[in-house]
């Protein structure tokens, strides 16, 4: 499948924000999958990339960059950088005078995604080597917060360092699959809706699942 079949096939089922398709159709995601995989990239299915780590489903990343309502300017924390798609994705959405904080725990994987944003040429993304379950209060607040792996629970200093007015999207549940959740922050809480049930690798950190969870 060709990105403009995928593109097109969004459109008519409007699941995808026109801003986030241009976006697609755009970055070159092909720098973002293995060498041997090029020829996959825009296959509509997960792929393997390193460490045991996936970078999503163009549908799955679509549907979650959609719902984070982005515009220009925004600030956005991205936990799990993976690859770095989603946050080239988000970065050529904010434009210039936005910014993306994108948060990785795997070294190979942040050195990996700093190597594949250069090769697309996007300058507006920092990747950093932390635990993003924690947030990155450095840079905070954020209007803007995406989760990329599998949540026991939202993590309570993402909800703290996100804006009044912002967005969080994240998958909630078990290890075994979870409820796509978008959060609106206002004065006294939040508001919730659901974007469906998927299946993400879980969150690492201290804010994610247990080691023993995981074994």
């Amino acid at each position: 499948m060709i990105k403009e079949d995928l593109a097109n096939i969004w459109r008519e089922r409007k699941i995808a924000d026109e801003r986030v398709i241009e976006a697609f159709l755009k970055v070159p995601r092909e720098h973002f999958v293995l060498e041997e995989l090029k020829r996959e990239a825009y296959s509509d299915q997960p792929l393997p990339i390193m460490c045991g780590k996936t970078i999503s489903q163009p549908t799955t990343i679509v549907v979650m960059t959609s719902a984070l309502e982005l515009k220009k300017g925004e600030k956005v924390l991205e936990v799990g950088t993976g690859s770095g798609y989603q946050a080239a994705l988000i970065g050529s959405i904010v434009g210039e005078h936005g910014k993306v904080v994108s948060a990785e725990v795997v070294p190979e994987l942040v050195r990996f995604s700093k190597s594949n944003l250069n090769k697309a040429g996007i300058k507006n993304v920092l990747v950093i080597e932390e635990d993003g379950s924690r947030g990155y209060e450095k840079a905070a607040p954020y209007d803007k917060i995406l989760v990329t792996a599998a949540c026991p629970q939202v993590p309570e200093p993402l909800l703290a360092q996100l804006k009044t007015g912002g967005i969080l999207v994240a998958p909630v549940g078990n290890l075994q699959h979870q409820e796509m959740l978008k959060l609106r922050k206002h004065e006294r809480g939040f508001d919730k809706s659901s974007l469906g049930e998927f299946i993400f690798l879980p969150l690492v950190g201290k804010h994610g699942f247990s080691e023993e969870e995981l074994d």
